[in-house]
């Protein structure tokens, strides 16, 4: 009889394919404070950003956007602040009408915000042979 961990993990498998993981094209994490913003920016900026994605998962025009609200990305400064992944870009001073742009320019399109642009780290890509 498995323990109460295997069965623990086969149901996080079952959610995690319920989920979707394994088919997402792109993951955003947004810091939602209290450092980098107040808690109240942090719940908007979350609440849009779920509104957008959807939005655009509804579309279907790309593969899906995943998305997780985080309580610190360690850059507490001009929040909301946020990372895109694959590409690891990462972002800062996203009020509503940045965090808008955010969705429809990286989300939507892959192209970068150039203005709220705080850095860029890629997830490593193994050199084809």
């Amino acid at each position: 009889m498995p323990d109460a961990g295997d069965d623990g993990l086969a149901e996080a498998r079952a959610e995690a394919r319920r989920r979707g993981v394994g088919g997402y094209g792109r993951h955003v994490f947004l810091c939602t404070g209290p450092d980098c913003c107040t808690p109240e920016a942090g719940a908007a900026a979350w609440a849009r950003l779920k509104r957008g994605v959807g939005e655009l998962n509804a579309r279907g025009a790309g593969p899906p956007i995943y998305r997780t609200k985080v309580g610190c990305l360690r850059v507490c400064r001009d929040g909301p602040v946020a990372v895109v992944y694959p590409e690891g870009r990462w972002y800062a001073g996203l009020d509503a009408p940045a965090l808008d742009r955010l969705i429809a320019a990286e989300l939507g399109r892959g192209r970068p915000l150039p203005d709220r642009l705080i850095g860029e780290n890629p997830l490593y890509q193994k050199p084809s042979l």
